[in-house]
């Protein structure tokens, strides 16, 4: 990975924020994708356009994965490339919300080397390089230390918590909720939860920057039958995701049924 792969994740991230609060989350236009694939908006268009124009020329042989493109098998053959998504937590900005995310990836052979997920409406950047730990706003941050799945505070949706995907009952501990994945793996890493889980095939442009900023933060974090994230799949859905503290991480796995 260049040295400067990370800087121009940032320097994009900060573009796109300025890209994406540029138009009102309420009254951005917006529609609903084919096949139930969710909402996008005219902002998030915008960030991807943007994007496409100043990384693609940056790094000419790079891989493309983005959720606003049209994906191709072109990225397959190259060894690096980009997994973005425009914006993360599209509902939440239409609402007018402020937890919405922009979260930048560059994977090389699958492993993710450096990550963005920005939130310009709160002001945090979090930050992550391969072996260079994790950091919020520029300063290093680090998973909680919560030492048991029972009492421990969990970001989750409603559904990861019924009784099916819990054999022996549903752990003791509490759910709280953030409408964007990749900002729930960021308060993980910043160790203002847990853990977090999905048990839904979740997008690799949801996960992929959220991955190695909670594992340069040192945490644990897999899908949800214990196996490593590999990124730049031909399927780019991911089975699910587990993400937390070593301790937390691996309570939750032995705890569901996929154990």
């Amino acid at each position: 990975m260049p040295a400067n792969d990370l800087k121009l994740l940032i320097d994009a991230a900060l573009i796109a924020g300025r890209v994406a609060t540029s138009y009102s989350g309420k009254t951005a236009k917006k529609w609903d994708k084919p096949d139930g694939a969710g909402p996008v908006t005219e902002a998030d268009l915008a960030v991807n356009d943007m994007l496409s124009a100043t990384l693609r020329p940056a790094r000419p042989d790079y891989g493309w994965l983005s959720e606003e493109t049209d994906d191709t098998i072109e990225r397959l053959s190259q060894n690096k490339v980009f997994i973005l998504d425009p914006i993360d937590g599209t509902r939440s900005y239409a609402e007018g919300a402020n937890t919405w995310a922009h979260s930048f990836a560059v994977a090389d052979h699958g492993i993710i080397m450096a990550a963005v997920v920005y939130l310009p409406m709160l002001n945090k950047m979090y930050t992550a390089a391969l072996g260079k730990g994790a950091q919020l706003n520029g300063e290093s941050i680090q998973v909680s230390d919560q030492a048991e799945l029972t009492g421990s505070s969990i970001l989750s949706t409603k559904v990861n918590v019924e009784p099916r995907f819990w054999p022996n009952g549903v752990p003791d501990f509490n759910r709280n909720h953030r409408p964007s994945l990749a900002y729930r793996l960021a308060l993980v890493a910043e160790g203002k939860f847990d853990a977090m889980f999905t048990f839904r095939p979740s997008w690799e442009w949801d996960i992929a920057a959220g991955a190695l900023i909670v594992s340069e933060a040192g945490g644990k974090i897999t899908d949800q039958t214990g196996n490593p994230l590999i990124f730049n799949q031909p399927d780019s859905l991911l089975n699910g995701v587990v993400a937390g503290g070593a301790d937390v991480h691996a309570q939750a796995l032995t705890a569901l049924q996929y154990r």
